[in-house]
């Protein structure tokens, strides 16, 4: 189990201050969209001893497809989570698999989801009340973390564990010429099983958890949402093997809009950009995650993934392109032609992959946690492998600027 709550670390000039009243409610619009990005420094402990050390990244993209009858927000969002399990890497993340979530959320804050959806853990937090508010104010709002415990434990819906949370509205901060209400949330976990209801044919299941949650909210005056965020866990739990697990941690998260590149006129944007900077074998098609630019032939050494120099140079031309479109994360995806066996083909694929990703991190195109990777060996040809030009075309790296 991860804890998948995104949170946000940061170093915020100039002190509290005081304002007047007011009401804070969240603001839907149908085609609103923002991706929330959060990373997670967490230690896991299995009977008290130290396990490891985990990096998780969880991207969540989000669209507000439309306002039910009450004018609450219906959300169709992907999650995506992704873990490196030393947290000392440079490398790009890879791309995890796809969780799709669909939910209603009032202005409040509190959310309406069937338990087919596991995705987003922490619900129901903030919940503002229906009044205006002065900093110092406090109030309670009950919530509930719902997690997935499908591959741990086999429960096949949300273990959802409530809580009350305390908040208190401590006023504003600045940040540079940018001006945040900030808000304190804390809660405590501690939740038990009922043991009578408990089959232990059906193997170890969790029946104690206890932990604590202490965040700070900063939330963006002009747009009338959740800027950033940021918390310091624990959660522990006991199962019916007498076995302890213990997650513990903090994390950072921001919240962006980002540009939808995936249409007729920025693809033929970008085709004219690729004609002026004279960048050769690259192709350029709108798809349902984005906007992808499938660079074919991609010269590496031979059966390595170290780049060739005319590769490098191209790169660097594409980077030009990629700039354009500085909130959207990227995926890159490597192909290969029918070459070797099945094993070595998704070996190479996403080594492949890895090496392009970590070429733009090198030169700052993005950073790794705005940049994925995925092998796909040689699954998804375009063209014919019985001939030399088609292996060509088949041997080919995407880089895709990512909607969704």
């Amino acid at each position: 189990m991860k804890k998948t709550i995104a949170v946000l670390f940061l170093a915020l000039a100039g002190g509290i201050s005081f304002a007047q009243g007011h009401l804070f409610q969240f603001k839907y619009k149908e085609g609103d969209a923002y991706r929330v990005l959060s990373t997670v420094q967490e230690d896991v402990f299995f009977n008290n001893v130290y396990h490891h050390h985990a990096e998780i990244l969880n991207r969540v993209s989000v669209r507000v497809t439309g306002l039910d009858d009450k004018g609450n927000g219906i959300h169709d969002a992907i999650f995506m989570t992704s873990e490196n399990s030393t947290g000392a890497s440079g490398k790009a993340f890879s791309y995890g698999e796809d969780y799709k979530s669909v939910f209603t959320r009032d202005a409040a804050g509190r959310y309406d989801i069937s338990d087919q959806y596991f995705m987003p853990v922490v619900r129901d937090v903030p919940i503002f009340p229906d009044k205006e508010i002065e900093p110092g104010f406090r109030w309670t709002a009950q919530g509930h973390e719902a997690h997935d415990l499908r591959r741990t434990f086999d429960i096949k819906t949300p273990y959802k564990i409530p809580f009350n949370a305390e908040y208190e509205f401590l006023g504003t901060v600045q940040d540079g010429e940018k001006t945040f209400y900030k808000f304190e949330v804390q809660y405590e976990l501690e939740y038990s099983v009922d043991l009578k209801k408990y089959d232990p044919s059906k193997g170890e299941v969790p029946v104690a958890t206890q932990g604590y949650s202490h965040q700070y909210i900063f939330w963006d005056i002009d747009k009338g949402c959740i800027d950033h965020y940021n918390e310091e866990f624990k959660i522990e739990m006991l199962t019916s093997s007498n076995n302890i697990l213990r997650f513990e941690g903090i994390a950072h998260a921001e919240v962006t809009d980002f540009t939808r590149t995936a249409d007729e006129t920025t693809v033929a944007a970008v085709i004219e950009k690729i004609t002026d900077l004279g960048i050769d074998d690259v192709s350029v098609t709108a798809g349902e995650k984005g906007l992808t630019l499938s660079i074919e032939n991609i010269q590496f050494m031979p059966d390595s993934d170290i780049l060739m120099p005319s590769e490098r140079a191209k790169l660097d031309k594409i980077a030009q392109i990629l700039n354009a479109y500085p909130d959207n994360d990227l995926l890159v995806t490597g192909h290969t032609a029918l070459r070797g066996t099945k094993e070595s083909r998704q070996k190479l694929s996403e080594e492949r992959a890895q090496a392009v990703a970590n070429y733009l991190i090198r030169n700052k195109v993005r950073d790794k946690y705005h940049v994925f990777t995925k092998g796909m060996g040689g699954d998804v040809p375009v063209a014919d492998n019985k001939t030399e030009l088609g292996r060509a075309k088949n041997r080919r790296v995407e880089i895709t600027i990512m909607d969704k």
